[in-house]
Parts: C-alpha cells; structure tokens; sequence
C-alpha cells in the first residue's frame, strides 16, 4: 500500500494461513482508514518448508479450540466448510509459500495485496478453500477484479527464490522489531526507529485501535 515519502509506516508481519492474524484483520482494515500511514506487507513464512502439513485430526484438534477462541474475543466468522469441510480433509496440503507469493504478485501489481490477503482469509476460514492451489488462487484474484492472465504470470514471476527471499527479509525484521510470531505490527518513526505495537489487547476492538494508531502516526511523522 503505497504513500508519500514521508509517511509514517506500519510495518505487518503475517502470514495467510495465521489463524491470529485472521483475528487481526479488522485492525488492519481499520489501519488502513488512518490518513498517512502507509502499510507495509511481510510475509512470514510460517507454513513452508519442512512446516508444510497436510490436514490430519491432531491438526483440527489443535486449532479449533483457537478458532472458538478468536470467534469469540473478535466476531470473525468462521464457515461450516472451514471446520466440517477443509479441517476433515486429509488430501489438502497447508503451504503458506503459494498464497504469499500471490499477495505479493497482487501488491507488485496494482497495490492490491491486502485486498488479496483478506479474500484469501475469508476463503479459508468461512469457505473452506484450498488457498495454496494455484487455481484456486486465481479464482479468488479474480474476485476482487485483478487481470487473471496478468496476475497468473505476476505469480510465477514472484514464485519459489523470490518470495523465499521475501520471507528470509520479512523474519530478519521481526528479529528487528522485537516480534514473537504472526501477526506483528511496528511503525516506522522519522529518525528510522522501529515501534513494536502489540495488537493483542485491541483485537476485537477496531475503532479503538485506529484511534491509537492515528495518534502513534501523528507522533511518528
């Protein structure tokens, strides 16, 4: 999301398949609302690699209680074909690599990739789809209006080294920031200091926390 010069930054480290940065998303929508401050995008990474899984019962009987969890504290839905559909399915492959390079694709693009990340979200968690298939992902782009022809060739441009190089970049700046995992925010001050700013006790409240950052910008610019 592209600004002035001069602009404060916000600094988000996420990752599409967080399930504390879907309960984060209303702070970022709401972020995105505060005149001046520019959102920067970084991927983390966080299910890539030897952390790839496949859906097993140990994987849903792990994360449901988390998903209540975030349901409850922050109102953020989530879907019958997320918890009885995708969470039972033990052919479909958690990466976080596909969907990353894709919101990568779509920001390089048109500026587009917190657009992308919040469909993606709404299509995990409440539809139930596998966001890391590359037809999938085109579908979803397709959705919020991106060129599929162009964002299909954006992403095979951004695919393999490049956004693993993007994640070793995005983990160096949490090491930087101070963060301990996803979702982690920092706003960049004028003299270049990073601002750790720990979302956890605005989440469910998103007026609040737009008001707190607009004040913490007004400081920082």
């Amino acid at each position: 999301m592209a600004g002035t010069l001069n602009d404060p930054i916000l600094h988000y480290v996420f990752d599409p398949l967080c399930g504390w940065c879907y309960a984060a998303a209303p702070l970022v929508q709401a972020a995105r609302a505060v005149p001046g401050l520019t959102i920067a995008l970084h991927g983390g990474g966080m299910m890539t690699g030897p952390n790839r899984r496949t859906i097993t019962p140990q994987w849903r009987d792990y994360v449901m209680p988390h998903d209540r969890r975030i349901a409850q504290l922050t109102g953020q839905p989530f879907g019958e074909a997320y918890f009885d559909g995708l969470l039972r399915d033990t052919t479909a492959v958690m990466d976080s690599e596909p969907p990353t390079a894709a919101i990568l694709a779509a920001e390089a693009l048109w500026g587009r990739g917190l657009d992308l990340l919040q469909r993606l979200q709404r299509a995990h968690y409440v539809e139930g789809r596998r966001i890391a298939d590359a037809a999938v992902l085109r579908k979803l782009a397709t959705d919020i209006g991106l060129d599929g022809p162009a964002f299909a060739a954006a992403v095979d441009a951004h695919a393999g080294e490049p956004t693993r190089e993007h994640f070793a970049a995005s983990r160096a700046l949490l090491a930087r920031m101070g963060g301990g995992g996803f979702p982690s925010f920092a706003l960049a001050r004028g003299d270049g200091r990073l601002e750790r700013i720990d979302a956890s006790p605005w989440l469910g409240r998103p007026e609040a926390w737009q008001q707190h950052l607009a004040q913490a910008a007004r400081q920082a610019a």
